[in-house]
């Protein structure tokens, strides 16, 4: 099985590279459509591995595979009054010296003649699509790959149990015992004494029609002790067959959920028992049930990204204190990567494992585009506020006939945006290093 478990691994890092480099095809094509000049398009940070200039473009890939970015000519405006052809030749502070030499990183790649082509420049609702079109691939991304697994396959982690039967038990064993083995001294079933056989597809009990397991369940579990007239359908004919119902203590059953699986509680109750179990079956989902469950699942990732600082506590706690991860919390690149070599040897079949491995691309797909939208600059989000901003600001100018204002200056956020860097940086060593010493396992 180490094979697969490193085909998994393998399967997911191109997996999220390729979705790292579709992200950052969502900045490139509206930029270039714009006529914004873009100098680099890059997946990964750190050194470069392999690049090809096409044009004016440098495209390449990069050793750390934990993002990617497309480099714009002109994203900073110069400062009010400033020549933009001359650089300052002093500074007031750390904090502006940071500022003065974005900006002048930014003004050496222009060009004479390309005055029109920077960031910077354009109208206010070209810069927000830029920068929301990479989130916006990534959402596009996760919502086809849900999509195709759910409404072709069905959804693996919400099986629906159907009235046929998968497994008949041979003999009675009390719930005490739990799974023991049968003994001479354990009676048969009811179904086994019966000859009921899997694949029977159960189609009445005592004269009642059976549509769905839970009404089997419901029936055989009110039914008394004694003969009952069991239907069943059995390669294409139907056949009526005799049971000997017994009651016997078992679990309660708590409330359906929605996929209407009764899951037992720790309460024990005397019912009628057969001794047969359900199929479990995917159901492939329509359309509009394909868009229900990607809302839902958006609505609940949303929801984990808001929690990521308070969730990190738990990460730290179990990086160095030895807690168990939460299956609900965040995880790192190597922990997805763990995670995708286990679906790859889990005791499921391929199909299932195919499906729940390309929903899994799809959650981290949405979360990237998600975190992503966060309000705070060096994200998609921080520059895409800045653009909304500007745009309200020149709403607001023509209505009240005042002058247009400047494009708004982002990079006066650049002292908060190198902080907010540091903690990304620092959550993802946390990330990684528990990731190594105490991995989240879908299984024990």
């Amino acid at each position: 099985m180490d094979w697969l478990t490193g085909l998994g691994v393998v399967a997911f890092a191109l997996g999220l590279l390729a979705s790292i480099a579709l992200h950052e095809l969502g900045h490139l094509v509206p930029a270039k459509r714009f006529g914004i000049k873009v100098s680099q398009y890059m997946v990964g940070f750190g050194r470069t591995v392999w690049s090809r200039r096409r044009g004016e473009t440098e495209y390449g890939l990069k050793a750390i595979p934990l993002g990617g970015y497309v480099r714009m000519v002109g994203m900073f405006p110069p400062e009010p009054g400033e020549d933009p052809r001359r650089l300052r030749t002093a500074s007031t502070g750390p904090l502006q010296a940071l500022i003065d030499d974005a900006r002048r990183a930014s003004r050496e790649e222009i060009r004479p003649g390309e005055e029109d082509r920077l960031f910077y420049r354009k109208p206010w609702w070209k810069k927000l699509i830029v920068m929301l079109a990479g989130p916006a691939m990534n959402v596009l991304i996760a919502a086809v790959l849900a999509a195709s697994v759910l409404m072709t396959y069905g959804n693996p982690a919400e099986p629906v149990l159907r009235p046929v039967v998968s497994e008949v038990s041979a003999c009675v064993v009390p719930v005490a015992d739990g799974n023991r083995p049968c003994t001479a001294e354990d009676p048969p079933t009811p179904a086994a004494a019966a000859g009921i056989r899997p694949g029977d597809r159960l189609v009445s009990f005592d004269g009642e029609p059976i549509d769905s397991w839970s009404e089997a369940q419901e029936l055989i579990r009110s039914q008394a002790a004694g003969p009952v007239e069991v239907v069943v359908v059995r390669d294409g004919r139907q056949l009526t067959l005799v049971a000997d119902l017994i009651t016997t203590q078992r679990r309660a059953l708590g409330e359906p959920a929605e996929n209407g699986i009764r899951q037992p509680t720790d309460e024990l109750v005397t019912v009628g028992f057969l001794g047969v179990s359900p199929t479990q079956q995917l159901v492939p989902e329509d359309l509009g049930g394909a868009v229900g469950w990607i809302g839902e699942f958006t609505v609940l990732t949303a929801e984990a990204v808001v929690s990521i600082p308070q969730k990190m506590v738990g990460v730290w706690e179990a990086a160095f204190g030895g807690a168990e991860r939460d299956l609900t919390g965040p995880i790192g690149i190597v922990g997805a990567g763990r995670i995708g070599g286990e679906i790859a040897t889990a005791d499921i079949d391929v199909a299932d494992r195919v499906a729940t491995f390309v929903l899994l691309l799809a959650s981290f797909n949405m979360a990237i585009a998600l975190f992503n939208l966060l309000p705070l600059l060096p994200l998609d989000g921080g520059h895409a506020v800045g653009a909304l901003w500007e745009g309200v600001k020149r709403g607001y100018a023509r209505l009240t006939g005042g002058p247009q204002p400047r494009p708004v200056d982002v990079a006066k956020a650049l002292p908060l945006a190198y902080a907010v860097a540091v903690v990304l940086i620092g959550m993802s060593a946390l990330l990684l290093y528990a990731d190594i010493v105490n991995p989240v396992r879908l299984s024990g």
